[in-house]
């Protein structure tokens, strides 16, 4: 199958470096983002359990962090176009 990934999803997936062909199933790519994301969290989630982050600056970075990851929170079927609208 075919899809049609919509250009500013594709320029999101870009800044984390993944470039997903026509045949990647968006499913595919949405988890490997999660999972970048999920990292992410847990290494931040880590400096601030040894100190590195103070408390009051860890939840601005989470918000941070979350924005970073904005495709996360876009349900996948709006990531691609049907091919009558490309």
């Amino acid at each position: 199958m075919i899809y049609h990934y919509d250009r500013l999803v594709l320029e999101e997936l870009e800044r984390h470096g993944v470039r997903p062909t026509p045949t990647t199933r968006p499913e595919f790519v949405h988890e490997y983002v999660s999972d970048l994301y999920r990292f992410e969290l847990r290494r931040l989630r880590g400096r601030r359990v040894r100190g590195d982050i103070p408390k009051e600056d860890y939840s601005k970075r989470v918000i941070e962090l979350r924005k970073k990851y904005i495709l996360v929170s876009i349900p996948v079927g709006l990531w691609t176009a049907d091919e009558s609208t490309c």
